[in-house]
């Protein structure tokens, strides 16, 4: 995500007027304000509901982003949240980031759903209700049914009727499992933090109400498919629950975000494509 620099009245409701910001590469369009960082947000009520997780959240060897609440106690003003900095960049370490994503559900496991969680995608879409859609057609019996009704848009390009048709040959390889779903964050690939000497770091937190081992699945679909990770990494982690099953369904999602995602490009596809042919032949 990109972003202009934060309003100044953003700033001074956050205590920061006397500050100059300084955009960030790594903290999703955010801007460096000392040691505040203020970014964007996609959505309110996701955004404020990760604030106050990571508010007190303890995760053993991972430091979290605390959020930085406004003058008036708000953790989100004007569509800005703020953060504290953390030291780091992004690393192709994904064997790392997949035990970054264990420890994390370890500690996540015992939180509630959030109501926003239910809710159906709503027309006009914007970027969370695409990632909504496309998580339930991963999951739902005939993928994507029930979300023509809510406003999906045609899928008009070569690529995305090509994820589209690969969604639905996939879905017929899908087994029920017997494993529940918790509270975890479903987008972690490229968003881990790694500085020497310290513990990785997480900025944010994406909800999602999947099993961990498909937050896991997603990790490993991503590197596999954009991170120039080795195939070996599906079978290191095969100890995780239903793997080849959280696989699928981790593929599946991604096939139908690149579908639905408007800003999606046919360069992305072909990895994801080759990332989904060695899947199907695990199962």
């Amino acid at each position: 995500m990109t972003s202009v620099e934060p309003p100044e009245h953003v700033r001074a409701t956050f205590g920061l007027r006397e500050v100059s910001p300084v955009a960030l590469g790594d903290w999703d369009g955010g801007w460096r304000c000392g040691e505040v960082v203020l970014s964007p947000v996609a959505d309110h009520a996701r955004a404020a509901w990760s604030a106050k997780v990571r508010e007190t959240l303890q995760v053993d060897g991972v430091r979290l982003a605390r959020p930085v609440r406004a003058t008036d106690g708000r953790y989100v003003v004007s569509g800005w949240r703020a953060d504290t900095y953390m030291d780091g960049t992004p690393e192709p370490r994904h064997d790392e980031v997949v035990s970054v994503s264990l420890r994390l559900h370890h500690a996540t496991a015992r939180l509630e759903r959030p109501r926003f969680l239910a809710q159906q995608p709503i027309a006009p879409w914007g970027d969370v209700d695409v990632f909504v859609a496309a998580d339930r057609a991963a999951w739902e019996s005939v993928p994507l049914r029930s979300l023509k009704a809510g406003g999906m848009l045609p899928v008009t390009t070569p690529d995305g009727r090509h994820s589209i048709d690969m969604l639905a040959q996939l879905a017929t390889l899908r087994k029920p499992v017997q494993i529940p779903s918790q509270l975890v964050h479903g987008d972690l690939f490229g968003t881990v933090l790694f500085a020497n000497g310290q513990a990785p770091g997480l900025t944010d937190i994406t909800p999602y109400w999947r099993p961990a081992s498909w937050a896991a699945g997603v990790i490993v679909v991503d590197a596999l498919s954009w991170g120039g990770a080795d195939p070996g990494l599906l079978d290191r982690w095969s100890d995780l629950p239903e793997w080849p099953q959280m696989l699928l369904r981790a593929v599946m999602f991604r096939l139908a975000v690149h579908a639905l995602h408007p800003r999606s490009t046919a360069e992305a596809f072909p990895g994801l494509a080759h990332t989904a042919d060695m899947i199907r032949l695990m199962l």
